[in-house]
């Protein structure tokens, strides 16, 4: 699970220099009476203009122009596959919603993760997601700013700010929330095109 964790927390680093600035976020909210969804996509490709086997650094150019400097852990398997000019393509994409919960619910956490990788031989690339899904009480609501405060399994507090008067008409103290968080990130890698 913690190899996961890294896995995704590795990806999005690389992904965030590597040229996040190329793609605006397609984000999308729905609402509905207790339950509140936001999603997010961003895509980027970029070039490989330069490996280093031995210290298993890739540079890659994004469609600006900027190249960027990213080591590639030991986890990704086919490294040695990669050619100067394959183009590399990332989506990343989150999702947050929120439910109210009129039932006796136990406080709880639980998180699901998946990584994929490419087959032996084949160019490097893979995917990894997880979902994280947290039942927590509702123990302030201030009408006046819009907040509602949720306690969690673990005790602790988090402060959410409700944008909708509608939606904050149905919450009271005592109600419980589910919040499932999704993540996932798709990395590919496709030969360099034929002249």
């Amino acid at each position: 699970m913690r190899n996961i964790k890294l896995i995704v927390v590795a990806a999005l680093v690389a992904l965030a220099n590597a040229g996040f600035a190329q793609t605006e976020p397609q984000v999308g909210v729905t609402s509905a009476p207790g339950k509140v969804s936001v999603t997010g996509t961003i895509k980027t490709t970029s070039t490989i203009v330069g490996i280093e086997p031995g210290t298993r650094t890739v540079w890659l150019k994004d469609a600006k122009g900027k190249i960027v400097q990213l080591v590639v852990g030991d986890e990704a398997r086919n490294f040695d596959q990669l050619k100067i000019g394959d183009v590399v393509t990332a989506e990343y994409s989150q999702a947050l919603t929120v439910m109210l919960r009129k039932d006796d619910s136990p406080l709880s956490t639980k998180e699901n993760s998946s990584l994929e990788r490419t087959p032996l031989g084949a160019k490097p690339g893979g995917t990894a997601t997880r979902e994280v899904t947290v039942i927590a009480n509702v123990t302030a609501v201030n009408t006046h700013t819009g907040v509602i405060t949720l306690k969690g399994p673990q005790g602790n507090s988090l402060d959410l700010i409700v944008q909708d008067p509608d939606q904050l008409k149905h919450i009271k103290k005592g109600d419980r929330m589910e919040v499932v968080y999704n993540e996932a990130i798709a990395i590919s890698v496709e030969p360099q095109a034929s002249k």
